[in-house]
């Protein structure tokens, strides 16, 4: 496949510009703000970059979509793919910057940071024996490469890490496997379940109360896509203690409304979607890799499986 005129939109599109035009690539370029791409650069481009579709988004003459994030969902959730139409997704650091940001919130945890503030506050001085990472059970909800990389860096750490997936088949980095129908075997023993899914019909709302009601006061973590969780059977999960603690980086409607009750829950932590960023850098490298794979007939490794949506 052979491309010429590129569309380049999203929040890093002026930086990419910048980036781009030192490398003097032979192509012809727009770059555009998401709020001024129209009707007629679907018909003038041959391919699409962004993080999501803008409300206007057609395929006119596309022959190829390049998410700028690892997710997919905001192209494919709800539309009809063309069929013709090549799918790519960025990848970079974020199995790395995502195993960071769990890191961090388990190990607040475990080391009691809360409770030294308030203890600090007060002026008092007592001793909470911290817990040690490594006698945790954490199960990991998604054994793609997120949920991967989030094992690798949990058994640095001397944690036997457990997935939880739709065909149970074992991966690297986890001590055991279970499918979704067996979950029921493990969740009643996890100190920390990680949900590292992406949105496909099959796991929207997968999350739910039949779920929740298997932990047994375990903290929950969602760093994949927010409207696998059922965010009432969440909230309920909170209220009857199935749930201590919820970190939640994404929500089903983003960014969260303010009367979400969300916000004000005294055992929830919120993030806006933070967990893994893709930098300028890595969006052009991996666009410019893409593009060369494309265009050069090669394998591509970040090829979206449309009828699986990842």
């Amino acid at each position: 496949m052979q491309l010429q005129n590129i569309l380049v939109t999203g929040r890093l599109y002026s930086i990419m510009a910048q980036l781009l035009e030192e490398k003097k690539i032979n192509k012809n370029f727009r770059f555009v703000a998401e709020s001024e791409v129209c009707r007629d650069d679907f018909f003038w481009a041959d391919a699409y970059v962004g993080f999501r579709p803008v409300p206007c988004f057609e395929f006119g003459n596309i022959r190829w979509v390049h998410s700028l994030g690892a997710g997919v969902d905001a192209f494919l959730w709800n539309r009809e793919w063309k069929e013709d139409v090549l799918l790519t997704r960025t990848v970079g650091s974020f199995g790395e910057q995502i195993s960071e940001y769990c890191l961090s919130y388990i190990l607040r945890d475990l080391q009691c940071h809360d409770v030294y503030g308030w203890y600090q506050s007060q002026r008092k001085w007592k001793q909470v024996e911290p817990q040690r990472l490594r006698n945790q059970c954490i199960v990991i909800c998604g054994t793609g490469e997120i949920g991967q990389q989030i094992a690798r860096h949990l058994q640095m750490f001397g944690v036997q890490p457990i997935g939880i997936s739709r065909s149970g088949q074992m991966k690297p980095h986890f001590a055991a496997v279970f499918p979704m129908h067996q979950a029921s075997e493990v969740l009643p023993k996890a100190d920390w379940v990680i949900a590292a899914l992406p949105l496909t019909k099959q796991t929207y709302h997968l999350l739910d109360e039949k779920f929740f009601a298997l932990l047994n006061n375990a903290s929950f973590m969602n760093v994949g896509r927010g409207a696998t969780v059922d965010e009432v059977a969440l909230w309920n999960a909170l209220e009857r203690r199935h749930v201590r603690l919820a970190v939640l980086d994404v929500v089903e409607n983003e960014p969260l409304p303010p009367e979400s009750p969300l916000w004000q829950h005294p055992n929830v932590i919120i993030t806006p979607h933070i967990a893994a960023l893709t930098s300028p850098e890595e969006a052009v490298d991996c666009f410019l890799q893409t593009l060369q794979r494309i265009e050069a007939g090669e394998p591509l490794g970040n090829k979206v499986d449309v009828q699986r949506g990842y």
